[in-house]
């Protein structure tokens, strides 16, 4: 360690000598040295010698380790394996603990990349210690755990990336106390439960990326986001709140299952990727989605959508790749999905007109149809909805009319029937008067409803109130 000691200082008195080059802290190179040993030595800091330069040599940097100076102070250290090397944990020696104490040594510290170099154990709450971090990226390790609370305290971090490791717990809420955190990015962890409510209010928040974790539940307002990923959780039935601002949605491999609604989404004009495949989605399929402006990547793949496709429908200029395949539509395909060059388009497994092309196999139109019905769907809502009400409305004519005519039969028999003689006047009078005004009524109520029907434009109701 004297030796390694006085190479360092050897080449702070080199350093000390050039024009307006100032030297690095000792503390601060020493510090990198044993971040190295904890580290194992690892091939990718192989250029790290006792009397390299890290501010002002630039012969020692590499693509995947270098260290960015503000005069005698570090400010950013990358250091990335391989990979393609697929790191394997450190030793059992390794301390995660140590290493991070280490790593606050470097006060100055704003960007910090730590990926693919085996790091196990939980992410330390010390790393609070490190009060000027602004980006973070700790992806491709072993790191398990619930987030530590000390991130809170980190002001001024504006990035995490903890990508592929195996974090566990539920998102916590005080993620609402990082003032100016933009991008949380959580992909391939084993996170769980249901997100906080919270996340509606972190205002500075543009890009949230939780795909492939075992979340579920409905997700909460997402108004504020650009970037949202979601992607093979349990989240649902419920499709979130978005922003006019939003450019990318991806919710494939979830449970949602309402329909999507189209007056929201037709107001996402700078919307470039939507990705809802392998849902359970129902309902019409807004066409419309094809026709906005900066939609680059479509996919509604596997899911129950409806809906009447026309090959005179419009598509965005931007429109690069869609997949309508394992739904329920029916009608031609616009003609703007295959005329121009350089898009890929995916339709198979609907009941399209494909006009001859066997490429991308259709089921027949009474496929879709039968499977509309059988997952509560009506096909031409419109149609079908004027129907039943049509004949909601002749059983109502109908009842009425049985009603009315029992009413009569049974007046006009119990007034015909043999009385006892003192009474015989007042039964006449009855019989005489009673019956026809109860006639009358019996017509004005079925022209009544017969006028109901007529109304409501249905031609049973016309012919109905026309008998009568």
């Amino acid at each position: 360690m004297g030796g390694h000691a006085l190479l360092i200082l050897l080449s702070v008195a080199s350093l000390a000598l050039l024009p307006g080059a100032t030297p690095l802290q000792p503390s601060q190179a020493w510090s990198l040295f044993k971040l190295r040993q904890l580290l194992g030595d690892p091939p990718v800091l192989g250029t790290w010698h006792n009397y390299t330069d890290f501010c002002y040599g630039g012969d020692y940097k590499t693509a995947s380790a270098f260290v960015e100076c503000y005069e005698d102070s570090v400010t950013q250290l990358h250091i990335m394996g391989d990979p393609g090397a697929g790191a394997r944990p450190l030793p059992a020696t390794f301390s995660i603990d140590a290493f991070f104490t280490t790593l606050s040594r470097l006060p100055d510290l704003k960007v910090l990349t730590l990926t693919n170099l085996g790091l196990w154990g939980p992410l330390p709450g010390k790393i609070s210690r490190l009060q000027k971090l602004e980006i973070v990226n700790v992806s491709s390790n072993y790191l398990y755990g619930e987030l530590p609370r000390g991130l809170s305290q980190l002001g001024s971090l504006q990035t995490l990336v903890a990508d592929h490791n195996m974090l566990g717990g539920k998102l916590p809420g005080w993620l609402k106390d990082m003032p100016l955190l933009a991008v949380l990015s959580l992909r391939n962890n084993m996170l769980q439960g249901t997100l906080p409510e919270s996340l509606k209010d972190m205002l500075s928040l543009r890009s949230l990326v939780l795909a492939s974790n075992n979340l579920s539940g409905n997700l909460p307002d997402l108004k504020n986001l650009q970037v949202i990923d979601m992607a093979n959780n349990a989240l649902g039935p419920k499709f979130p709140r978005l922003g006019r601002k939003v450019a990318s949605v991806v919710l494939a491999g979830n449970k949602f299952s309402d329909g999507l609604p189209a007056d929201m989404l037709a107001s996402c004009y700078l919307l470039e990727r939507l990705d809802v495949s392998g849902n359970r989605f129902v309902g019409p399929f807004p066409a419309a989605l094809l026709s906005l402006p900066s939609m680059e990547y479509l996919s509604i793949a596997g899911n129950r959508f409806t809906g009447r496709l026309s090959g005179n429908a419009s598509c965005g200029e931007n429109l690069r790749f869609v997949d309508l395949s394992s739904n329920l539509l029916t009608g031609s395909l616009p003609g703007c999905l295959l005329a121009a060059p350089g898009k890929s388009v995916l339709f198979s497994a609907n009941c399209l007109s494909t006009a001859g092309d066997d490429s991308q196999s259709q089921h027949p139109s009474p496929f879709c149809r039968n499977q509309a019905l059988a997952v509560g769907i009506v096909p031409e809502q419109g149609h079908k909805k004027s129907g039943a009400k049509a004949g909601v409305v002749a059983g109502i004519v109908l009842v009425g009319a049985l009603v009315v005519s029992a009413a009569v039969v049974f007046v006009v028999r119990k007034a015909s029937a043999p009385k006892a003689r003192p009474a015989r006047r007042l039964v006449e009078n009855a019989s005489s008067a009673y019956p026809s005004n109860l006639l009358a009524d019996a017509r004005k109520n079925l022209w009544s409803l017969g006028c109901l029907w007529v109304g409501l434009g249905g031609r049973k109701g016309r012919n109905t109130a026309a008998n009568l």
